[in-house]
């Protein structure tokens, strides 16, 4: 595969990444919109507490999603440096060869450092956003048990 090529595949994964990043901090945050917006005229009582604790992962969630955004950041933003080093076109370094392999042995460790934190992060996203719903699911499901065994009037 040519240089090229593989520089394509990996921006369109870069792409598919962040756009799932986006899309579960756009859910966590629909999440915690319906929330607020079901319990407006609620009050305060036990049976909130499964919601409340719904929010909580959402907001983690979101949180998470953030950071991981990031580090990704700052994973791109190290390895434009590490281009710039290794090609000694770097303004600090230039082409001295003892700087250039310290700077690039510094700068790597920097990256999978901040990859393996993103990665993480990522993944709790993801979990904090499912258990969240979960949540959700048991408040909605006590809330209907609440209706059927206590009917208004």
């Amino acid at each position: 595969m040519s240089d090229e090529n593989l520089r394509e595949v990996f921006r369109a994964l870069r792409e598919a990444q962040t756009r799932y990043s986006y899309f579960l901090l756009a859910a966590s945050g629909a999440a915690i919109g319906l929330a607020v917006s079901q319990t407006q005229s609620a009050t305060l009582g036990w049976f909130e507490t499964p919601l409340g604790l719904a929010v909580l992962m959402w907001g983690l969630s979101f949180f998470m999603g953030c950071r991981h955004l990031a580090y990704v950041s700052s994973t791109l933003y190290a390895n434009a440096e590490l281009l710039q080093v290794e090609s000694g076109s770097h303004p600090e370094l230039g082409q001295h060869p003892q700087m250039i392999a310290a700077a690039s042995e510094g700068i790597r460790q920097a990256i999978e450092s901040n990859s393996e934190h993103s990665n993480q992060l990522g993944h709790w996203q993801f979990r904090f956003l499912i258990l969240g719903g979960l949540l959700y699911i048991v408040w909605h499901v006590g809330q209907m048990y609440l209706r059927t065994v206590l009917p208004a009037g």
